[in-house]
């Protein structure tokens, strides 16, 4: 099999379990974003992917998202994902359409700053760890006041939250503790309706708690090298 004839199966059975899971769960399909994790996969295998129409691509990595952007069309929707470091936030903020992965008050006003006429949609990380914070992500405790300020920023829009799944424990109560957490944010932020969870191993689930962005990448493309 051809790497075309690869990644179009994969693409269509990942769309036909997502559009399975929202039917069991009740969810439309219009408010489900698959997002295709694309990090350290050729440029060639995104050419093939923009060709079946996705539009929306997950980076992690400043220098390597930089470099593909600039070879690909301007109708793409480019997610970055990755941890933030704010020496990289700048070039970041030019290339990304959304940015996942918020957990402090110094990044977000990074990015406004470096926003200006281009409006930035953010999602807040939030820690599912114990302890909270140990693997990125804000301590949900402290997850209202960080909003707060980050609220006050100009160029900046709180999309919604966005998780990492804990590596052990009970992942049905991890994401239902999520989608508890979420629940009460959109009652102070009415407008922040996204919630980015769910990854190749859990997406089905995620779609259960809430999850309206998925962020797939070896369902689709493989295992990395």
């Amino acid at each position: 099999m051809n790497r075309v004839d690869e990644i179009s199966r994969n693409l269509e059975q990942v769309k036909e379990r997502i559009a399975s899971a929202a039917k069991r769960w009740n969810r439309s399909i219009d408010e489900i974003t698959l997002i295709v994790v694309t990090k350290t996969f050729p440029l060639s295998d995104l050419e093939i992917l923009y060709s079946l129409g996705v539009r929306e691509f997950g980076e992690n990595r400043d220098q390597e998202a930089a470099v593909k952007v600039g070879q690909l069309p301007a109708d793409i929707n480019w997610h970055f994902q990755g941890g933030i470091q704010s020496n990289k936030l700048k070039s970041i903020t030019n290339w990304a359409s959304y940015i996942h992965s918020v957990d402090q008050f110094k990044y977000a006003k990074i990015i406004s700053e470096n926003s200006a006429g281009k409006f930035k949609s953010i999602f807040i990380q939030v820690s599912l760890d114990h302890p909270p914070e140990s693997r990125g992500g804000v301590d949900p405790q402290k997850l209202i006041t960080l909003a707060t300020e980050i609220g006050q920023l100009p160029n900046i829009s709180i999309k919604g939250l966005m998780a990492v799944a804990p590596v052990s424990g009970d992942l049905p109560r991890a994401f239902g503790r999520l989608q508890g957490i979420h629940n009460d944010f959109k009652a102070t932020f009415n407008a922040a309706k996204s919630l980015s969870a769910g990854m190749s191993g859990d997406y089905e689930m995620a779609l259960e708690y809430g999850a309206t962005h998925l962020r797939i990448g070896s369902s689709i493309l493989g295992n990395r090298a």
